[in-house]
Formats: C-alpha cells, sequence, structure tokens
C-alpha cells in the first residue's frame, strides 16, 4: 500500500496541485473565456513538469515558466501580468506544501508507530490537506485583493521581488532541510530538525505574503485616490474659471443694457437730424460692442463655449492659426465640469505642444466634435515637433479617467507633426428636460 500512497502523492495529488494552480493562474489573468484553450495548453506543459527528471526547485521554475507561456500565448495577456500572477500562484503552492511537510515532520514521532499501511494513509492525506489550504489561500486571494486594474500593473515588480525571496527562502527550507532529516553545524555535529520552528516560519511567511498583497492593495487605493483628489482640484480650478468669466460677462453686458436706450436716442437724434452716415457709423460702433459679448466658439454649451473661448483666445495671441467646430448636446447626462476637465486638459496640452514647435513651421489647433445617437465624439488636432513621449502630456490620465467615466475611450494618434486626441462618450437620451447644473 505504501507504493500506491507514494504514487498517489507523487503524481495525483502533484496532477491535481498543478491543475489547481492553472485554474486560479486564469483566474488572476481575468481570462474566463479562454480556459478550454489554456487548458489544452497546460496538458503538455504538466506531463514535462511531473515526469522531468531534475530536483524540486527546478521543476518549480519549469511549472512557473509553464504558467507564463500560458498567460501569455492562449490567454493573450500581458507579460508583466503573466510573470507577477504565476509567480504568486507558484509561491502559494510552494508555501502551503512546506506547512504540510513541517506538520508532517512535527507528526513523525505518532506516525512512525503505526503500522506501515496506516503511516501511508496518514501522508496521502496530509498531500489533499496541501490541495485544500492551496486552494483557501487562492481564494482568499482572488476574492479579497485581486484582480488589480491593468492601468494600475506598472508597479506590479514592487510586489513580485519580495515574494520571490519569500518563494526561494521556502524553497530553500523544503529542499535543503526537508530533504535530509539532520543537518550539521559549524561543527560538523548532527543535530535533528525542530519541526515546530519550520512550520511557525512557514506561516509567517504565508502571512509576509498576504502583508505584502495588502500593502500593494492599499498603494493602489492611495494612487487611485490621488487621481480623484486631482480630478477634485481640477473642478475646483475650472468651477473658479468659469465663475470669473461668467461675472466678467455678466458686468459687461449689464453695462451694454444700462447703456442701450441711450445709444438707440442718440441714433434716433441723427436720424431725426438727416445725418444718416453719422447713424450708420454709430450703428457699427454698437455692433463691434455686442461683438465682444458674444463667444468666439458656439458649441451649444455654454461653458464649453467660454472655456474654448478663453483657450482659443489664447492661443490666438500666441500667433497659432485655431479653428473650432465643435458641437456639443445640451442639455444631458454629461457634467459641465467634465466637459470642462476634456477641453481644457487637451487644450493645455494642444497650447503647449505649438509653443514647442519651432522655425517657421505651421502652428494650429483645431478642434471638432460630432453628436451621433447616444455617442458624442470630440477631438482636438494640433502640431507638435515630433519628438518626445507625446502620449504623457499633462492631464491626460483625468481626460481618460472622465472617458471611462461615462463608458468611453480616449485615444491617441501621432503622424508627422500632427497629434491628434480623441475622446468618445457614451450619452444615452432620456427625457427632453434634463435639469442642469454647474459641478
Amino acid at each position: 500500500m505504501e507504493g500506491y500512497i507514494d504514487f498517489f502523492n507523487s503524481y495525483v495529488i502533484g496532477s491535481i496541485q498543478m491543475l489547481l494552480g492553472f485554474t486560479f493562474f486564469i483566474r488572476f489573468l481575468q481570462k474566463k473565456g479562454r480556459n478550454s484553450l489554456a487548458f489544452l495548453f497546460a496538458l503538455p506543459s504538466l506531463v514535462l513538469v511531473l515526469f522531468s527528471p531534475v530536483g524540486s526547485i527546478t521543476e518549480y521554475l519549469v511549472y512557473t515558466l509553464c504558467l507564463i507561456a500560458v498567460g501569455i500565448l492562449p490567454c493573450r495577456a500581458d507579460w508583466k501580468s503573466a510573470v507577477f500572477y504565476a509567480a504568486l500562484t507558484v509561491g502559494i503552492m510552494e508555501i502551503c506544501q512546506g506547512i504540510v511537510n513541517s506538520l508532517s515532520g512535527m507528526l513523525s514521532p505518532w506516525t512512525l508507530s503505526l503500522h506501515q499501511n496506516a503511516a501511508a494513509l496518514v501522508s496521502g492525506l496530509l498531500g489533499i490537506t496541501a490541495v485544500a489550504l492551496a486552494t483557501v489561500c487562492y481564494c482568499v486571494v482572488y476574492r479579497c485583493f485581486l484582480p488589480y486594474e491593468t492601468a494600475e500593473k506598472q508597479s506590479l515588480f514592487l510586489f513580485l521581488i519580495p515574494s520571490l525571496m519569500i518563494f526561494f527562502m521556502d524553497e530553500y527550507i523544503c529542499s535543503v532541510i526537508y530533504g535530509n532529516e539532520t543537518i550539521q553545524n559549524a561543527g560538523g555535529r548532527d543535530f535533528p530538525i525542530k519541526h515546530h520552528h519550520m512550520f511557525v516560519i512557514q506561516l509567517f511567511g504565508m502571512a509576509s505574503l498576504f502583508c505584502l498583497m495588502f500593502a500593494y492593495k492599499k498603494l493602489l487605493q492611495n494612487f487611485r485616490l490621488r487621481t480623484e483628489l486631482s480630478l477634485l482640484e481640477q473642478e475646483e480650478s475650472f468651477l473658479n474659471q468659469y465663475v470669473e468669466e461668467a461675472r466678467a460677462r455678466y458686468e459687461k453686458t449689464k453695462s451694454f443694457r444700462h447703456d442701450i436706450k441711450n445709444h438707440i436716442t442718440v441714433v434716433k437724434d441723427l436720424l431725426k437730424s438727416g445725418k444718416s452716415e453719422e447713424a450708420s457709423a454709430y450703428i457699427g460702433d454698437m455692433s463691434d460692442m455686442t461683438e465682444e459679448l458674444s463667444l468666439p466658439c458656439a458649441t451649444g454649451s455654454p461653458v464649453a463655449d467660454i472655456l474654448v473661448g478663453n483657450k482659443l483666445g489664447i492661443a490666438k495671441s500666441m500667433g497659432i492659426d485655431v479653428d473650432c467646430s465643435l458641437l456639443l448636446p445640451y442639455p444631458c447626462t454629461v457634467r459641465d465640469i467634465d466637459f470642462g476637465i476634456i477641453l481644457s486638459n487637451a487644450l493645455d496640452n494642444a497650447i503647449h505642444a505649438c509653443r514647442d514647435v519651432g522655425g517657421g513651421a505651421e502652428k494650429y489647433i483645431r478642434v471638432s466634435g460630432r453628436i451621433q445617437g447616444d455617442f458624442v465624439l470630440m477631438e482636438v488636432e494640433n502640431s507638435f515637433c515630433g519628438k518626445g513621449p507625446a502620449g504623457r502630456g499633462t492631464g491626460l490620465s483625468n481626460i481618460k479617467a472622465v472617458a471611462e467615466k461615462y463608458q468611453g475611450a480616449m485615444s491617441i494618434k501621432t503622424q508627422g507633426t500632427s497629434f491628434s486626441l480623441s475622446v468618445l462618450l457614451v450619452i444615452p437620451r432620456h427625457a427632453e428636460g434634463i435639469p442642469r447644473q454647474i459641478g
């Protein structure tokens, strides 16, 4: 019976552990639709690991490489995520196996007193315990810590390095200490292994892994909070800008309304006196005054009119050729401030890029946009020097956050010395009369 139990622990339990690892690895990657293809790819990898005549550490490395290959090829995941989740999967498996090995060592005085078949049966139950423990750990990790958002995976290796440290230390314990019944001290004397100490070390290893993941989760939450704070600060800045612009225009309009009666009286008197040319010139001056009160860009949204007019006015004063053919829905489900965040960041980046264009090259900013069904597409095209990281302008992350808030997307395209930023928003139409409020 001992031979059967050894076969059960080595091949049956080993296969279950590895298939379990493949299952949760795919779940960590959020590639549930590719399970069948991934497992077809995993089966030959499983055979390669189980029947490889190499040591334990090499077997785990081969298994890790197989997981990475499954993640990149059939699951089509990015390589950073594949490496990270493969290391996490194998690390949990190794630590769970180490805990069971320590438990087995602690029980060895009792199992040695049992019949050979009974001791083999206990060994088989411990193998099942390792699988059950790994399953619990995988479920805890998946439900409490994962998955991480794709946009926040750039710092995954901050977690990868210490987790690999835990993995290799645990592998050292399993292969060196549990590969030999005794170890020698500096004097060459043998002394028995203290399995309860190893058991506590293994538990601390698992706890350290969970603490690392908890710390990384908090780091990502802080990153999201900083992004939200940046958006709120920009909303406050935009709101203050809008209020100041609206106040200035209100004062101009109030002054013009106050004087309109006097202007009309002057025109009447000129006409009565037969001074038609003077009256015509006076009316022309009044027309210029009303032109100053009107906004240079009519988008359909009063807030966007003020913002785009202000930004394009700044660009025009810098010698930049500007053009606006933007049409926005009003009222709609998109907040005025969200439109402001998109347009202000896009136009600030465009002005900055045009300012860096040297020589006699053309400098231009073109703002366009249209409504089609439940979608609104905005595009800002501008000239730039053609060098440097065009996709890392200030505020692009805020534009992307607003686009995702409305189930939309942001895209960037460069062609020669032309840079184009496109933002798509989903605006489902509801009742015609939608109440609107700034902010």
